[in-house]
This record gives C-alpha cells, sequence and structure tokens, in this order.
C-alpha cells in the first residue's frame, strides 16, 4: 500500500471518529420515531373513534378545524391532567389562546408533558411569567397601511388574518390571537394593496398573518392575484406551519392554484424532526412538485430543540423531503415565552458545530431580530484568530489552526 493510500485511510478513521456519536444518537432516535409512529396511529384511531370521523373526513383540513381541542375539557378525553395542571390550563386560557388539531395531538406523548410536541402546542405553567412584551418588535408602529408590516425599504409584510391551525406557544404575535379566527376585512386588504401599488420600490411581498393557508382558496387567490398584477412586485411569499401542524390543507386545488403566480415561495416552519411525519413530508413534496422553492425557518427553543443532533436531523430530514433550511431564529422575548429562551452563544455553537458535520445545504442562517423592528441581523461563528495585512489566521471546523499569507 502506498503513503498516499495510508494517509487516505488514516484520515477517513478520523472522519469515522468524528461522525460516531451522531449516529449512535441518530439510530436511537429512528427507533424512537418508528416507536411515536406506533403511538401516533393508536391516537389517531382514538381520536377518530371519539369524534366517530371517517378516514376521508380526517384527512380533510375542514374538518381538522372544526374539530381542534382548544378547552381542557375536551383534552381530558384524551390526556390524563391532575388537578393542578387542569387549573394551570384555565389560568393560561384566561391569558392566552390556544388549540390544537386532531392531527397534531395525536403526535403528542400523553404521558409525558416535557415532549418536545406536547411543549409545542400545549400551555404550560411558565406562560405566566409576564417577561417580555406583547409586540417586542414593535410591529404596530411599522404599519404605514392596514394589515402591512414594512421595516425594509424594498420589501414588506401582509398580515391577512390572526388565525392558525394550532396555536404555537412561542408565536410572536399572541397579541394578535384573539378569542376567535380573524380575516383581515376586505376593505384593510385593499388598503394594502393599494399601498403596494403606489410604494414602486417594494418588490418582495410576504403574505403571512396568524397563516395565510388558513383562508379559503378562493379568498387566498383573490388576495395573491391582484399583488401579482402590480408590476413592480418580483416575487410573492407565503408564511404557513400548516405542513407541521395540519397538512390536510395542502390540497392538489390548493397547489393548482398556487402554481399560476410563479415566481412564489413558501417559508414553512418545523422545529423538530418528530414533526417530519410520512403526512408532513408528503405535504411538501406536493408544494415542491407544484414548482414552489420551499425554505424552513425554525426557531431555537429551550427544551424542544437547543441540541446540535436535533437540529442535525431536523435540518437533513427537510432537505430530504425537498425543504431548503433557511433561517434558525434567535428566540424573541416575548411575553410568556421566557422559558424558551438560550443564550447566543449556545446557539452559536450549534450553528458551528454544524459546518462540517452536515453539507452546507442543510446549514440554515442564525438570525437574531432586533428589538424595536430594527431588522435581521445575522449571527455567525468567527473562524478569524488574528488578521493583519501580511495574513490571516484561521480555525477550520475541527479547530485546527491554518495560516493564509497574503
Amino acid at each position: 500500500m502506498d503513503n498516499k493510500r495510508e494517509i487516505s485511510l488514516k484520515r477517513a478513521e478520523e472522519l469515522n471518529d468524528c461522525i460516531k456519536d451522531f449516529l449512535e444518537f441518530k439510530e436511537k432516535f429512528i427507533e424512537e420515531k418508528e416507536e411515536r409512529a406506533s403511538m401516533t396511529s393508536w391516537h389517531k384511531n382514538e381520536l377518530m373513534s371519539y369524534f366517530n370521523a371517517t378516514e376521508e373526513e380526517w384527512n380533510d383540513w375542514h374538518w381538522q378545524l372544526k374539530n381542534r381541542i382548544s378547552s381542557v375539557n375536551l383534552l381530558t378525553k384524551f390526556i390524563n391532567l391532575s388537578e393542578s395542571q387542569i387549573k394551570m390550563f384555565e389560568d393560561v386560557s384566561k391569558k392566552y389562546r390556544w388549540a390544537v388539531t386532531p392531527y397534531y395531538l395525536s403526535l403528542m406523548d400523553y404521558s409525558n408533558m416535557s415532549d418536545p410536541i406536547n411543549l409545542l402546542g400545549l400551555p404550560t405553567e411558565a406562560e405566566l411569567n409576564d417577561q417580555g412584551e406583547l409586540d417586542p418588535m414593535n410591529e404596530e408602529y411599522t404599519n404605514p397601511a392596514p394589515c402591512i408590516t414594512r421595516r425594509y425599504p424594498n420589501r414588506l409584510i401582509i398580515n391577512v388574518t390572526s388565525s392558525c391551525a394550532a396555536f404555537c406557544r412561542h408565536c410572536q404575535r399572541r397579541r394578535r390571537i384573539g378569542e376567535c379566527d380573524r380575516i383581515e376585512s376586505e376593505e384593510n386588504i385593499e388598503a394594502a394593496i393599494n399601498y403596494i401599488k403606489e410604494t414602486k420600490e417594494i418588490r418582495d411581498v410576504l403574505i403571512t398573518g396568524g397563516d395565510p393557508l388558513m383562508l379559503p382558496d378562493e379568498l387566498l387567490e383573490n388576495i395573491i392575484s391582484k399583488v401579482r398584477a402590480i408590476p413592480h412586485v418580483e416575487i410573492i411569499r407565503l408564511g404557513t406551519r400548516l405542513p407541521a401542524t395540519m397538512p390536510q390543507r395542502i390540497t392538489d386545488n390548493l397547489c393548482d392554484m398556487l402554481k399560476k403566480y410563479h415566481p412564489l415561495f413558501i417559508n414553512i416552519q418545523f422545529d423538530h424532526p418528530y414533526e417530519l411525519t410520512k403526512e408532513a413530508v408528503a405535504a411538501c413534496e406536493k408544494l415542491a412538485f407544484a414548482g414552489i422553492p420551499l425554505g424552513n425557518q425554525m426557531v431555537f427553543l429551550r427544551g424542544i430543540n437547543n441540541d446540535k443532533y436535533i437540529v442535525q436531523l431536523l435540518n437533513e430530514g427537510l432537505l430530504k423531503a425537498r425543504v431548503k433550511p433557511y433561517y434558525i431564529f434567535h428566540p424573541k422575548q416575548v411575553q410568556g415565552t421566557k422559558h424558551f429562551e438560550i443564550k447566543v452563544n449556545e446557539g452559536l455553537k450549534i450553528i458551528e458545530y454544524l459546518r462540517g458535520h452536515t453539507s452546507g445545504m442543510a446549514i440554515p442562517q442564525y438570525i437574531l431580530n432586533a428589538p424595536e423592528g430594527l431588522g435581521k441581523i445575522p449571527l455567525l461563528p468567527s473562524y478569524i484568530e488574528e488578521s493583519n495585512d501580511m495574513y490571516v489566521k484561521l480555525h477550520t471546523w475541527e479547530n485546527k489552526e491554518v495560516r493564509i499569507d497574503y
């Protein structure tokens, strides 16, 4: 064996050792996910039996919405809660609305309220902590027209509804949820579209809410078509979490409608690999087959995904589902979400770990939203150890030092 081959084999052994711990974690995780699939199937049958539902109804997003679980009395039909937990749900409900679809409830671990899916969808006592702000992004002061949020020179947001299929416990707009689902009035939406028409520097429009896919196809198309008819609008984006919380919404009719308005992009939100069920993956693939580029916007959440291996599994799973990991957001300081906060350095360590341990396609930008609506700040690990006019010293993903002379 020649020397080059010996060096190559030695290097391969080093790389194998480098990924060994992750592969062990992944193998165990896959086993757990298979067990969860059986648990989810059992929960689904239980829910269908309780609601006297057919398979066709279960797969109908209108049925999923109609039968959302939004009261502790109904929740106790499926999850055994103590008296103190029931009181906690009642206390949180007085401040913040909550609801989950039967589909999303079926993903939960009924025996472990600290399970990631439970924490994403169900209230906890920690929400009663009033630290933080209801509007940390100052959205109320960046709306020059009804429904509009504008923080940048050439792009803006239209908030078309306060409704979601499930109300995420880390939601940055929980102040807008209210007591019932609300779609913006035709008058307000028309005023927003007129503002875009008159503001010719706007080239990129994000339609969000709430969740815009909660709108009926006809109403959603009415909004999209009017935005697409504006000559200076180059791209349209939709922000949705429904592929994760109610994948039944991604119908053939919806996809056929959306693909008429390219270039159109969809940003979705998966926060944990447990959410990447076969139904969720199928929903993403259906959108991708309609020619719609998909990007994921995860939020770092303590106790849910502030783990380097969980993030790696999520991002690699997303790529398999034809979704590009786009952003990881640092958690905003929203009132009632203090328990989800992590330190910036913790997030940076996870981002730094990803470099070299997974493909570049699976590494999103780590973003902190500046307070008071001052915009996104990318957070990047520093690889420069020393720099001057003669050379730069850097470290690699393995923390090996290299020097580049000028």
